[in-house]
């Protein structure tokens, strides 16, 4: 949600963020609508103000005993009650508008975001290589896992339909496995606090993160003014809604195993075959919750966090800075993390680590009181994958595949398989 003052304050900048987006000039849109909101606060104000001089007139008539000056105050003051409603009708309704509109327009992109107009535009971070031998070619993971017989599509289908799976035996328990190893390192070794969250949310919380109203096709509702979460940055943020946080409770750092629901509405067509893009999958989500001199540096700091998981799975993978035509609507700006898979022969995302600003502190009503001077600000909400389990598990099974079709465990997951050092499935 974006503060209309600051658009006020430098409508020229707000324009300029939004061409960088590739959208249309809109500061003297909102403007003019904040002007309706303030005209028509300033009307019931008004109306308000005029009956109490009026009230106050006309107890100086009656104590002067003049009854016809007293009865035509008293009927100006009737006509001013009947309009009062109409009047606060408007208000109300000119103030939805402007707040309607205000949460229908993307956040602006931090100044050092590549511009771009699609993924073609983003610019390589950074980058790191596997000790192992890089394999350039192999089987595609539903393809060694459906010869395993521990990947079941065609069950999954007859359950639920298409973008769903069925795992089983030593290709379940490597799922666990992941979800686990990646919520001990987060929690043993940087810091994350565990949440066990609530998977349906209400309307409130899907607007606080910006998931509705925009994009609430690709969302699943639950009936009831209920959703299914599309990842835990919903009720892990949302956790901080309408609150006054004090500065030294910051930063606050959680994390969260859950599984996570998407409709894919607009990916039609796409990776139909897999696990790559399904309409349930389990993801460890990382949220950060802090000040907003401190946001940037949190913003790297997360996305180590999410960079370790992959380098003690020793996976080879790059990190992309998102342009400013293919970041997220919340987002102020973007890394994800593309992991290579040699089935496909390329790099796919497996994390997204991004930092909001207010944007959806400002939709949450969360702030903070600061420590000097005592003012009330609103905390800035950072959100990343650490990382996309079902990914993860995608990116072992193609890297670590061996000529006959089984799957070498990754080191640091030994301690979760019970010694189980390869995965073969029930033929072998």
């Amino acid at each position: 949600m974006h503060d209309i003052r600051a658009i006020r304050e430098n409508p020229q900048g707000f324009d300029r963020d939004l061409e960088r987006r590739g959208l249309a000039p809109l500061s003297a849109e909102l403007i003019a609508l904040d002007d309706a909101r303030k005209g028509a606060v300033s009307a019931a104000q008004a109306n308000q103000e005029r009956r109490n001089a009026l009230s106050k007139e006309i107890g100086g008539a009656k104590k002067a005993k003049d009854e016809a000056r007293a009865a035509d105050l008293m009927a100006e003051v009737a006509r001013l009650k009947d309009e009062a409603p109409g009047l606060e009708t408007a208000q109300g309704e000119a103030a939805k508008t402007l707040d309607e509109r205000l949460a229908a327009i993307p956040n602006r992109p931090k100044d050092d975001v590549p511009e771009g107009a699609d993924e073609h535009g983003n610019v390589l971070y950074r980058e790191f290589a596997s000790s192992r031998e890089k394999l350039t070619e192999g089987r595609q993971h539903f393809e060694l896992g459906e010869a395993t017989g521990l990947m079941d599509f065609e069950a999954a289908a007859k359950l639920s339909g298409s973008r769903f799976v069925v795992l089983k035996g030593q290709l379940a328990r490597l799922e666990r496995a992941l979800g686990q190893f990646m919520l001990d390192l987060h929690t043993g070794e940087h810091g994350y606090t565990e949440v066990v969250p609530p998977v349906l949310v209400r309307d409130e919380a899907m607007f606080g993160t910006a998931q509705l109203p925009k994009f609430r096709e690709d969302q699943f509702a639950a009936g009831d003014g209920y959703w299914l979460i599309p990842t835990a940055e919903v009720p892990l943020t949302n956790l901080v809604r309408e609150s006054i946080l004090t500065e030294d409770a910051l930063p606050l750092r959680l994390t969260a195993l859950t599984p996570c629901f998407r409709a894919e509405a607009g990916a039609a067509g796409r990776d139909t075959r897999g696990m790559l893009r399904q309409h349930q999958f389990n993801k460890v989500e990382l949220v950060s919750i802090t000040t907003p001199d401190k946001s940037a540096e949190e913003h790297e700091r997360m996305l180590s966090c999410a960079e370790a998981v992959l380098k003690k799975l020793d996976l080879t993978y790059r990190v992309m800075t998102l342009c400013t035509g293919d970041m997220g609507f919340a987002s102020q700006k973007t890394y994800d993390i593309e992991v290579w898979v040699p089935g496909q022969q390329t790099f796919r995302e497996i994390s997204s680590c991004s930092v909001c600003g207010d944007f959806q502190a400002r939709r949450m009503g969360a702030r903070f009181r600061a420590k000097e001077g005592k003012a009330v600000n609103f905390v800035h909400t950072l959100n990343g994958s650490g990382v996309a389990v079902g990914r993860a598990l995608i990116a072992v099974m193609e890297n670590y595949q061996n000529p006959d079709g089984s799957i070498t465990v990754p080191s640091a997951l030994a301690p979760y398989m019970g010694g189980l050092t390869r995965i073969e499935g029930p033929n072998h």
